[in-house]
């Protein structure tokens, strides 16, 4: 007669078999977080940690948030060359520099609110999701049991710019006429953590009807 083991080993085996699985994915670049992966198998974080596993976001958003402009480039540069000597760089070596990196690129940047800015700064948010996953693994909820709502509202008469058809020798850009309807429309929208959606709900305007 097999060994019948108890409920703990079994828990243990399905755990590990879902952290091998987490560890494939992560380096198989198929999940791109460690929180993420914790999510989708429903094991603890600390423990991907523990393996050897290091989380990417951090030095990701790094990457994403240093932006500064030509000069201060340049004025980097100066400092590193100050320390050995009087060497300053060319007028053109930023432009060069860039041209050796393909990794980098140089492009117009566009203003962004102080506030927004914080919502995305992982060392500030990173305290909501610590809370997200203490709930998660007290009351064992599943991935396909969290969902994200969300709602967006659009005017029912206004196209948007397509593509037509219209004669070659038309140098102007073709009109596309609008309907007269301008009543607004909200659509909310909810998917869970494993990609199942529900389906869509719109909200039309409020209608009176007199008895």
């Amino acid at each position: 007669m097999p060994p019948i083991r108890n409920k703990n080993e079994k828990n243990l085996a399905e755990q590990e078999g879902r952290m091998l699985l987490a560890i494939s994915d992560l380096k198989n670049g198929k999940i791109s977080s460690v929180y993420q992966a914790a999510i989708i198998y429903n094991i603890p974080r600390t423990t991907l940690y523990d393996r050897g596993i290091t989380c990417q976001m951090g030095t990701r958003s790094r990457q994403t948030w240093i932006t500064p402009r030509h000069s201060l480039v340049r004025e980097m540069a100066n400092y590193l060359l100050s320390q050995r000597g009087n060497q300053q760089v060319g007028e053109k070596w930023v432009y060069n520099l860039i041209q050796r990196r393909p990794e980098i690129e140089s492009k117009f940047s566009r203003k962004y609110n102080y506030e927004r800015a914080k919502c995305e700064d992982p060392k500030l948010i990173q305290e909501y999701f610590d809370r997200v996953r203490e709930v998660i693994s007290k009351y064992g909820i599943l991935p396909e049991d969290i969902y994200n709502f969300d709602e967006t509202g659009f005017a029912m008469g206004l196209c948007a710019t397509a593509k037509v058809i219209t004669g070659s020798d038309r140098y102007a850009r073709p009109k596309l006429l609008q309907p007269g309807n301008r009543e607004w429309v909200t659509a909310i929208e909810a998917i869970n953590s494993t990609g199942w959606a529900l389906p869509s709900y719109i909200i039309f305007k409020q209608r009176n009807i007199l008895g």
